[in-house]
This record gives structure tokens, C-alpha cells and sequence, in this order.
């Protein structure tokens, strides 16, 4: 892969949904497979794989393949992306930024032996997914 320039970097990161994706990473430190990142933004697949991929050729994020699923991770070990991304870890803050971690750790939550089982979920469906776990485990 080409080396990709400064001045591309910022121009990827310039996009609200990527720095939403970028965030979902930085606070949960998890790989994270592309379900359970649509339903923590509530977008579809098809727009979160095409900003997936755009950072994946921006060298930040990378896929590691399990089966049928795909678990993106940071790709924190370049040591350009270390400081770049301690610099948005800071800066990514406000109330989308809160409410997509949010609803990430609810996503999780669903996970069975750290694995995402359940693939794309409705919205209406996540929630009383969440609620049966939630009730089992009392």
C-alpha cells in the first residue's frame, strides 16, 4: 500500500460518521464487528463498510476474519497512529460521542464469550435483546 499523506489523513478524518466509528474503538478498546458497530450508530451496513474501508486505506483501522465475521480493531501499533489517535481520544467528546458509546456498551452486552452472535438487529429488537439478558442474569 502507498504511503497516504498528511494532508489525506485529515481530509478522512474530516468526515463526522469516521470520527463516530474512530470514537466507538477508542472507548470500548474492543474489535468490534461491523453489526455492532450499525447498531451502536444506527446507520445502515452499507454506509458504515464503505467508512470502514476509507479508514482501513488511511492504515488506522484493520480486519482480522473469524468465520463469517469480521472483527475491525485501531490499528494502534503504527507509531504515527498512536499520537494521532490519543489526540482524538481527547477531543472526541460531546453528546453524539456519548450516546454512540452508550449504545455500543449495550450492543456488547449481547456478545457471547466476547464474540457478536446475534448479527444486524432492529433497534426495536436490540432493546428487548438487551432487557432478556439484562432479567437472565439476575
Amino acid at each position: 500500500m502507498a504511503t497516504i499523506n498528511c494532508s489525506e489523513i485529515f481530509k478522512i478524518l474530516a468526515d463526522e460518521t469516521r470520527l463516530r466509528v474512530l470514537n466507538l474503538f477508542l472507548v470500548s478498546k474492543a474489535s468490534l464487528c461491523v453489526c455492532e458497530i450499525v447498531d451502536a450508530l444506527e446507520m445502515p451496513q452499507y454506509t458504515i463498510s464503505k467508512h470502514l474501508a476509507v479508514l482501513g486505506y488511511a492504515g488506522l483501522v484493520d480486519v482480522e476474519k473469524d468465520g463469517l465475521w469480521g472483527y475491525y480493531h485501531l490499528k494502534r501499533d503504527e507509531s504515527k497512529n498512536g499520537k494521532l489517535l490519543a489526540f482524538l481520544k481527547h477531543y472526541l467528546t460531546g453528546e453524539t460521542f456519548e450516546i454512540d458509546g452508550r449504545n455500543l456498551e449495550f450492543r456488547l452486552s449481547l456478545r457471547n464469550h466476547g464474540k457478536c452472535v446475534v448479527g444486524f438487529v432492529p433497534q426495536r429488537e436490540l432493546l428487548k435483546l438487551i432487557k432478556e439478558r439484562t432479567e437472565a442474569a439476575i
